[in-house]
């Protein structure tokens, strides 16, 4: 198994706890906005890989001082090898996050089952009904559905999350995102940084930014229908 990269040390990406990050290359959506693109496409320069055996060397000689472990990616729930390494980390006593797009419910409930994760972080990227074509030719929104439902079942600490920018967002899709979430314990609306991204022509020449007090009325809107929604990044 050779890794994307890690992150040694990090104070954002598991709320609450001092993590490392473990980044996991490819991705099945073209998220145009998406601030991985190297590891989104799968093509991050080998030497920039991180072999199995070194990040567990590493992870076992911070036992005590980390306290918890992220996989993120890319899209994780496409690594053939995740539920292994999912274990191998629960082994050395750590809890694990997981980062998903939700597009392989059958993996979140796999993970789910066999208690390798601690805590999940979907994100919603739009009204499922609109990922085709926005987010990807072959999405199917009924296993965006299914890994909500999975996840807000699961019994797990657990997040939703949206990236907001125009055309993926505005007052009537959050209307609806909220509400297929509904009841959901944390809803994070997250500022799009459009600094390094996949797409960059998506953005040139068009005002694709939503600016703060209106991601500000957004929140509102999705807080009547959950239990917390806050702005991030």
């Amino acid at each position: 198994m050779i890794f994307g990269g890690l992150l040694k040390n990090s104070f954002i990406d598991y709320p609450g706890k001092i993590s490392s990050v473990l980044f996991l290359a490819g991705c099945n959506f073209t998220c145009p906005y998406c601030h991985n693109p190297d590891l989104a496409r799968g093509r991050v320069e080998q030497h920039d890989f991180v072999h199995e055996k070194k990040v567990f060397e590493f992870l076992e000689s911070r036992c005590g001082l980390i306290e918890g472990i992220v996989i993120t990616g890319g899209e994780p729930t496409l690594c053939p090898d995740l539920l292994r390494i999912c274990a191998k980390i629960r082994e050395l006593g750590y809890p694990v996050k997981l980062d998903t797009n939700g597009s392989r419910p059958e993996i979140v409930k796999k993970l789910v089952d066999s208690a390798l994760v601690d805590y999940v972080a979907m994100d919603i990227k739009t009204d499922p009904d609109n990922y085709s074509p926005l987010i990807w030719e072959k999405a199917e929104p009924e296993k965006i559905l299914a890994s909500v439902k999975i996840i807000m079942n699961s019994g797990l600490d657990y997040e939703f999350r949206t990236t907001c920018l125009k055309p993926f967002i505005d007052k009537k899709i959050i209307k609806k995102i909220s509400g297929i979430i509904k009841g959901a314990r944390l809803y994070a609306l997250q500022r799009c940084n459009d600094k390094r991204v996949l797409d960059r022509d998506f953005f040139n020449n068009n005002d694709r930014l939503i600016k703060e007090d209106e991601l500000q009325r957004l929140r509102m809107i999705a807080s009547e229908q959950v239990g917390e929604c806050i702005v991030r990044g």
